[in-house]
């Protein structure tokens, strides 16, 4: 391939696809616009965070009230929309429904014809899209359950709103503090499939609707969004705390993969994942709330096997995001089968923006693949095969 660079590996490892403002990993260390994760999680919220994101600032206390009554005022789906969520059917998996109703969203999106050009309407459709996905999650484990669906309050957050709209019943503040807290540490990353994936439609002056489906398609996926369901699956088999140990020890002596453990970026920081630590925090926290501390025991119990396993290999497999958020959802009464929806409910604040940056200055992604075929093969006619 004499006209490409033989750059080429396995999965794309190591190589800088695409040149971003947005959200880094340098050194162990997460940062949204220059603002360490860690700061964010401490002090911020989901609503700050997606200004942050969406303008490469923090925003002003009138700027941020503003944002949250306009989020608040467009979480009501457009009832067309919510008519076709009642007839998804109740065994259709969740990912399967949040992709086609946010397909489906762009049919009743005044924006939605507007080009790519038009910043204002990238600017409304990406306020509308992330007030709207929490609730098309809700709406439909509402339908599912033979239930009505719950209509979001003017006055509440994001975070607020979800937990309200999933159960009817008005959440704790505890419950809407870690809740919040797990959108923040969930809402970008740099450019994970589902991102690049966004990007790459993004790129082609597709419609913003149309990259979001893309992305939520790419991060259905068990090894990306899909991966903290699966580590509920594990502890869920694992069922007590004293199983913990014999099963993990004979899933790694029969070389099964251990979900939530390990990163592509973060293996080869120090301290692995930054955002794991702030979950199990959480999964401590309500644990003791709930007084039933046992998916939380049995995490920290598999944490330390990994953990002693790995170095003994002379590697070091630390927890990622996806492991203790299991465990952190399960005790806010979310169903296993919602974790990956709300890493979109998330991540649609981080898809938005680089959407957004994409558009930017866009030029149609179109990378090479590295031959590695047969160098020349004759055409042999078909009665001479």
């Amino acid at each position: 391939m004499a006209d490409t660079k033989s750059t080429a590996e396995t999965g794309l490892e190591g190589i800088a696809a695409v040149v971003s403002e947005i959200s880094s990993i340098e050194n162990g260390v997460l940062r949204y616009r220059g603002v360490n994760i860690d700061d964010l999680a401490a002090n911020s919220n989901f609503e700050e965070t997606t200004f942050l994101l969406w303008t490469g600032r923090l925003p002003k206390a009138d700027e941020l009230a503003k944002l949250r009554k306009d989020l608040a005022a467009n979480a009501v789906l457009p009832p067309e929309l919510l008519q076709q969520i009642r007839g998804y059917g109740k065994t259709a998996a969740p990912m399967h429904a949040l992709r086609t109703a946010v397909s489906a969203a762009s049919l009743y999106d005044p924006d939605a014809n507007a080009p790519v050009t038009d910043t204002a309407a990238n600017a409304r459709k990406a306020l509308r899209l992330t007030a709207q996905i929490g609730t098309m999650v809700t709406a439909f484990h509402r339908v599912r359950q033979g239930l009505e669906p719950v209509t979001p309050k003017a006055d509440y957050t994001i975070a607020q709103n979800f937990l309200y709209t999933m159960t009817g019943q008005e959440p704790t503040d505890t419950a809407v503090k870690a809740f919040d807290q797990a959108l923040v540490l969930h809402a970008d990353h740099e450019l994970p499939a589902s991102t690049f994936t966004a990007r790459c439609i993004a790129s082609t002056l597709s419609d913003m609707h149309s990259a979001l489906t893309g992305a939520i398609a790419a991060l259905k996926g068990p090894l990306h969004g899909g991966a903290n369901e699966q580590v509920m699956v594990m502890l869920e088999k694992v069922g007590v705390a004293e199983n913990a140990g014999p099963f993990i020890k004979n899933a790694l002596a029969n070389k099964e993969k251990i979900m939530g453990f390990g990163h592509r970026v973060y293996s080869k920081m120090p301290g692995g994942d930054p955002r794991a630590k702030w979950l199990r925090k959480m999964s401590e926290a309500l644990g003791k709330q709930t007084g039933n501390t046992k998916w939380f025991d049995m995490s920290v119990i598999i944490h330390d096997i990994m953990v002693e396993e790995s170095r003994a290999k002379g590697k070091d497999l630390l927890p990622n995001v996806d492991f203790y958020s299991a465990s952190v959802y399960t005790y806010l009464g979310i169903p296993r089968d919602l974790f990956t929806p709300i890493f979109a409910v998330a991540r649609i604040s981080g898809w938005t923006a680089q959407i957004i940056e994409q558009w930017a200055g866009n030029r149609l992604i179109r990378p090479r693949a590295e031959y590695r075929g047969v160098e020349s093969a004759p055409y042999v006619p078909v009665a001479q095969r």
